[in-house]
């Protein structure tokens, strides 16, 4: 039985609480979280042991949850590994790059398993290509969420295209060759709403759009490589892919289409997407990587690297000043 701490039990904190109850094998000891008024509310409705000290539940579990306020994961993450437990840290890793350089270092000296909340890399419509031959060369990304208060202690850089950010770097195997970013402060002090133009060295290029002042909610990415298109949208849990048909393409709507080099067959297919709890397959996935002894899905080096990009897009948006 993997005992877990849960660290922060607000709105996203109890989403992970009742996924915890769902998964085999795995007991959540009791949480902390200094806000008196969710701390009842969780104590009462889950009949969980709430912790005034952090370090005292710590000493009781084997692994830790921490869906706290971004500029608490460093104190709360350090104090874990010191202590020898496995972490699953919301995303962004850290609130500066320099704790999370530090954190990477603590993380690997104690031989521990890091695993960062980019839950996008467990949404079924992406999980429905996943295993193809992702090779994309263009890559256009739309990310727009209607203005919420909770999370805007961040940019909508560290708040929404962080999750594309690392979903790129996962899939782009090249180096960040140049940045291009444009961003405008308009109901909070940092970026609402940003532009951005990732070049890779192999050659990619990705174009991101992000804002959390949209009147509608939109979280698509499309793909472009050679001889295929596959679309994905995360919100709507559906993918597409429009490719050169191949043998065994068979469960596919094709046509024929005439170009300068000859008649080609073009496949269109939507692959079949089972409606998981994206969530939940997260944090399955983080207790699997302890009980097998596996690598995270995404490690603190994912966490990490979608950080300096991220990072390297605010200085660049700071360079230009358009904020307002």
């Amino acid at each position: 039985m993997l005992r877990i701490g849960a660290f922060g039990v607000g709105h996203l904190g109890k989403f992970h609480l009742n996924n915890w109850k769902d998964i085999e094998d795995v007991e959540v000891v009791g949480f902390y979280d200094p806000n008196d008024e969710a701390a009842n509310e969780v104590a009462a409705k889950y009949t969980l042991k709430r912790y005034t000290d952090p370090l005292e539940l710590l000493q009781q579990v084997d692994a830790v949850d921490i869906v706290a306020p971004t500029n608490h994961h460093f104190e709360l993450c350090e104090m874990a590994i010191r202590n020898g437990k496995h972490i699953f840290v919301e995303k962004p890793l850290a609130n500066t790059m320099e704790e999370a350089r530090q954190l990477v270092a603590m993380a690997r000296e104690a031989n521990i398993k890091v695993q960062v909340g980019h839950v996008e890399r467990f949404n079924p419509a992406y999980q429905a290509v996943a295993a193809m031959q992702l090779n994309p060369m263009f890559i256009e990304v739309h990310r727009l969420a209607q203005f919420n208060p909770r999370g805007t202690e961040v940019s909508v850089i560290l708040d929404l295209m962080i999750h594309d950010i690392d979903i790129i770097l996962s899939l782009v195997k090249s180096d960040v060759k140049h940045i291009s970013a444009s961003g405008v402060a308009v109901m909070t002090d940092t970026p609402d709403i940003a532009n951005v133009r990732i070049e890779f060295n192999n050659g990619c290029v990705a174009n991101l759009t992000s804002s959390r002042i949209s009147m509608k909610k939109m979280r698509k990415m499309r793909l472009f490589q050679k001889d295929a298109y596959i679309g994905i949208d995360f919100l709507e849990k559906k993918t597409e892919i429009i490719k050169l048909k191949q043998p065994g393409d068979e469960n596919s709507f094709s046509f024929d289409l005439e170009t300068p080099s000859g008649k080609k067959t073009i496949a269109i297919a939507n692959p079949e997407v089972k409606q998981t709890n994206a969530i939940k397959t997260e944090l399955q996935a983080f207790v699997d990587a302890i009980v097998q002894n596996k690598p995270p899905v995404v490690s603190e080096i994912d966490g990490y690297l979608a950080m300096e990009v991220a990072h390297k897009i605010l200085e660049k948006i700071s360079n230009t000043s358009i904020l307002v």
